[in-house]
């Protein structure tokens, strides 16, 4: 992981930084919403607030998310437009060390360029920022939730500590099973593309199913850890209601805070499922990494021998 993330920044830490500041400024207004919600339910509940006055605040709520929606706009179109950067990088390395002379079987030269290269390079242009702002974006809605109501706050942090728990035991699994599928798939091209006797045409196509049941256990320990975190995260909105509704009843908070509270907890599953998502995304590109590295390393290691 480490060395995946030193070689992103070397190639690209100048664009990579823009994109970190950029990202935290997103993070930053992420909260700023909830808290006008907040002001304009409690106020209109009271009615302590006038025609004029409620219309400037909503002009301001909504000036906040014009301004982070630009902000991430601009984010989006940056890391994506690097992304793709990288990725002709990548496949001109390939492309031009394979006609330099080194030996890079055909099938693999052919996936990895097309298909590997691309994967890597997308990761890539999101590397450092997509992190910043979903992590950026869940501190600052737990922070707030937790200012306005502790014990809120509470369940907000409860609700993703065991989801970060369950990804982290079952990504090994799904690693090994990525790994798995790309040795095979470059296996089975190089075959197709060197057009070896039809002797092998049985051996491919037991290729082809073993991709499948490849592709198939993933698909369980995926869609079973996506089951587990959304009951968790359904069983974190129904906590907040009933613990705020409570608080309400007994006078020790306001709606305001119950209803921000809820929209933040909204707010929260989409960092998180997302940071999900990434962790999944990083795990994969360095099993990838790690492959199109041995890809270009090893002509070189038998040069030397021969050497």
């Amino acid at each position: 992981m480490i060395q995946l993330y030193s070689t992103i920044w070397r190639v690209s830490g100048r664009r990579q930084f823009i994109l970190i500041l950029l990202s935290l400024a997103v993070a930053g207004l992420s909260a700023v919403p909830l808290s006008y919600q907040k002001e304009i339910i409690n106020a209109l509940t009271h009615a302590k607030i006038d025609s004029p006055s409620l219309f400037v605040m909503c002009a301001e709520m909504m000036g906040v998310i014009l301004l982070s929606l630009t902000l991430k706009w601009l984010v989006s179109y940056r890391s994506g437009t690097l992304g793709e950067d990288i990725i002709r990088l990548l496949r001109k390395r390939l492309y031009l060390d394979n006609a330099n002379g080194k030996s890079i079987p055909k099938g693999t030269l052919t996936t990895t360029i097309s298909a590997e290269a691309e994967e890597l390079g997308k990761f890539t242009g999101g590397a450092f920022s997509d992190p910043v702002v979903q992590l950026g974006t869940l501190v600052a809605v737990i922070g707030y939730i937790a200012s306005s109501q502790p014990g809120l706050g509470v369940i907000a942090l409860a609700m993703i500590t065991p989801q970060v728990i369950i990804i982290l035991a079952t990504q090994r699994k799904v690693n090994e099973l990525v790994a798995k599928r790309v040795r095979i798939l470059r296996g089975a091209t190089n075959r197709i593309v060197n057009e070896d006797d039809g002797e092998d045409a049985s051996t491919i196509e037991e290729e082809f199913d073993a991709i499948f049941e490849t592709r198939r256990r993933m698909f369980i320990w995926k869609l079973s850890t996506k089951f587990v975190i959304s009951a968790l995260n359904a069983v974190a909105t129904v906590a907040v209601l009933v613990l705020g509704g409570w608080l309400v009843l007994e006078g020790r908070t306001d709606v305001g805070t119950v209803v921000a509270a809820t929209m933040g907890l909204s707010r929260l599953q989409a960092p998180t499922s997302f940071l999900i998502a990434f962790y999944r995304q990083v795990s994969a590109a360095r099993v990838k990494f790690d492959l199109v590295r041995e890809l270009l390393e090893e002509p070189q290691a038998s040069a030397r021998k021969t050497g």
